[in-house]
């Protein structure tokens, strides 16, 4: 096992290992870095950014949308003592407007990124009257262009292990971001842990597609692969998202025997698959993938699990774990090639303090709990009860964690940090969970949080969103992940309150389910008219009742009329239009799922998500190559717009 105390210290050491990173950017094109290259580029990179006289203890908001850059530069910023700060690119305003957040707390951060990036960040700023905080940041901005001689090298800092090593900011959009401080120390306490349970060695070999703004992205298969000294391969997220069929092709060419994803993942992989054959496919060096980063869909594992079958993937090899940044990543693993645990329990008693309900898994009241495993070494668990006090096993309590690998707190934030730690000091980490056998099992979220695509989205954020449509004022809408009985994964699920005629909430179900989708990129399942909002006595909203109301079908009758009048009313306006309009009809409805598209429907008020954005663009580039970018399709969101433009622009080239 490694025995470098910061990450300085662990690059240092690596550099003369025979070892490599490989950055898979399509079907057949790779690049390949050795850790020799990797420190050389990290100090030719330093060298630059100490002439910007960066150094030690400023921050450093990695804005990269290549992997081999973001790589790059977050090792320059380690080689510094800079503390480097991860932040998704986007393609939303909302995530833009992150950004803008995140610099305000950091107060005078550098950025390092591309130039096209800053000219979509400088036309945001322009737009949204924030053109003062742009100046300041692109005044501090370095750009990855601009390297073209790193002969020379950077100065390194001596860290010490409790040093700060990385900042990672929560994914909150409207409400303001918490950057989640992360030591030397933690992060590789966390890493020897991984490696004691779950047996890491330089024989191994992983693949990701996780982003590097992701902490399961970027330290669990990035700087734990690299503490072991694995030949990590990382391959692009949208790559996996236009083409998710590559990431097991990738898989068995290189012979992987680590791989990750959430359920989003496994999700997207089956859709696009579909009755293929399973061909050409060698799955039998995998011994472990790993399972996390939302909660875990048993019955998706066991369809993944026998779909895979055939290319020879061990039915075993699925791992599911628990873990969240604050804890440098992860709290609890299950033993290596141990099969699936699972409990059936009644879904209606998982409430804090409840005795656990076992239950038939066929019935009705029945939701299946996956087990996540044991803690970790270095890190303890305790299931709580409404006062901090510690449960017995089979009780539902908030999930509570301490240890060398869990953070020290939010970057200025007292208020977060009151909240977060409890008076003996163990951080809440707002999950619901219970003890069985010994084993971890979760439940659900004391904060609410609402998990799509593999990502947290908190209910507040959407509906400040939403507030901004006439007649949405606060308490009025709710917004929540739900699920009906038998699927797999949640759904983002908008409850507006509305006592008027149906027809009336057509335009406003309309306007709020592409005003989510345009600032946010999350795909709305439904739009649901409520008599009454519920609260507390408080006046806190309570969104899993209704959540609860949606799963067993209590709103069917009104979402049935509401789908007639939607149909009634494409059917008046309907258009047809040439061969181009009819190609983009075609494309779309396969990519929505099969469901008819006028070709006047806005796309985002028929939630087209960012994902399934993605997909109608691959299929126009097959037909169209180089004549659209992926951001005209928000530019002009029908089908009849998109191929007027597409015309002119086919008859231009021409």
């Amino acid at each position: 096992m490694f025995n470098a105390t910061t990450l300085t210290g662990l690059l240092q050491a690596n550099r003369t290992v025979p070892r490599a990173i490989t950055y898979l950017e399509g079907e057949s094109v790779a690049r390949t870095v050795t850790f020799a290259d990797l420190h050389e580029r990290a100090l030719g990179i330093l060298y630059h950014l100490q002439r910007m006289g960066i150094g030690p203890g400023d921050k450093l908001v990695l804005l990269l949308g290549e992997n081999e850059q973001f790589i790059d530069a977050f090792w320059a910023a380690i080689m510094g003592g800079i503390i480097p700060v991860p932040v998704a690119v986007g393609s939303s305003d909302e995530h833009r407007q992150k950004l803008f957040r995140i610099a305000g707390l950091l107060g005078a951060p550098f950025l390092y990124t591309e130039r096209r990036v800053l000219e979509r960040l400088a036309a945001f700023a322009a737009q949204s009257g924030q053109a003062d905080r742009f100046e300041r940041l692109r005044a501090r901005a370095f750009f990855a262009e601009d390297l073209e001689d790193i002969s020379r090298s950077g100065e390194v800092h001596a860290a010490r292990p409790e040093e700060v090593a990385l900042i990672q900011f929560s994914s909150g959009s409207t409400s303001e971001p918490k950057g989640i401080v992360l030591t030397h120390a933690n992060i590789l306490a966390n890493a020897r842990a991984t490696t004691e349970v779950a047996g890491f060695t330089a024989n191994d070999v992983s693949l990701s597609w996780m982003p590097l703004t992701h902490d399961m992205g970027l330290i669990g298969f990035h700087l734990f692969m690299f503490a072991n000294r694995v030949h990590a391969h990382l391959m692009p997220t949208d790559l996996f998202i236009r083409r998710p069929l590559l990431w097991l092709q990738f898989a068995s060419r290189i012979r992987a025997t680590i791989l990750c994803s959430p359920n989003f993942g496994y999700k997207h992989y089956l859709r696009v698959l579909g009755d293929r054959p399973i061909e050409g496919l060698d799955l039998s060096s995998v011994r472990l993938i790993f399972n996390g980063a939302e909660p875990i869909s048993a019955p998706l594992c066991e369809q993944f699990l026998e779909r895979l079958a055939p290319a020879r993937l061990a039915r075993n090899a699925m791992y599911p774990v628990y873990g969240l940044a604050e804890a440098s990543l992860a709290v609890s693993f299950p033993p290596p090639g141990a099969p699936l645990r699972r409990i059936a329990v009644n879904r209606y008693r998982l409430g804090v303090g409840d005795a656990v309900e076992q239950v038939d898994p066929g019935a009705r009241e029945s939701v299946q709990l996956i087990g996540e495993g044991r803690s970790l070494p270095h890190c303890s668990v305790r299931i709580a009860d409404e006062e901090d006090r510690p449960l017995p096993e089979d009780r539902v309590g908030h999930l509570h964690i301490r240890g060398e690998n869990v953070t020290r707190g939010y970057y200025e934030n007292p208020n977060a940090n009151a909240a977060a730690f409890s008076a003996d000091g163990w951080l809440r980490t707002g999950d619901l969970a219970l003890m069985h056998g010994g084993e971890l099992y979760l439940c659900g979220r004391a904060k609410e949080i609402i998990f799509v695509n593999g990502q947290n989205h908190y209910p507040h954020d959407l509906e400040a969103i939403l507030q901004r449509l006439e007649g949405l004022e606060l308490g009025k809408v709710a917004a929540a992940g739900a699920r009906r009985p038998g699927e797999d994964l949640e759904r983002l699920v908008l409850f507006v309150l509305h006592r008027g005629v149906l027809e009336e909430f057509v335009p406003l179900a309309a306007a709020a389910a592409r005003l989510v989708s345009e600032q946010t990129g999350l795909e709305v399942a439904e739009v649901v008219p409520v008599k009454r909002i519920p609260k507390t006595t408080s006046g806190k909203i309570e969104r899993y009742r209704l959540a609860q109301s949606y799963a067993e079908g209590q709103f069917d009758a009104e979402l049935k009329e509401l789908a007639a009048l939607r149909a009634t009313l494409r059917a008046a306006g309907s258009a047809t239009g040439g061969q181009i309009e009819a190609m983009l009809k075609t494309i779309c409805e396969s990519a929505l799922g099969g469901r008819r598209v006028d070709v006047h429907d806005n796309l985002f008020e028929l939630g087209a998500s960012s994902l399934k954005l993605i997909e109608i663009h691959e299929q126009i580039e097959r037909e169209y190559p180089g004549q659209l970018d992926l951001t005209e399709l928000f530019d002009y969101p029908t089908i009849a717009q998109l191929a007027q433009h597409l015309q002119g622009k086919v008859a231009a080239a021409a």
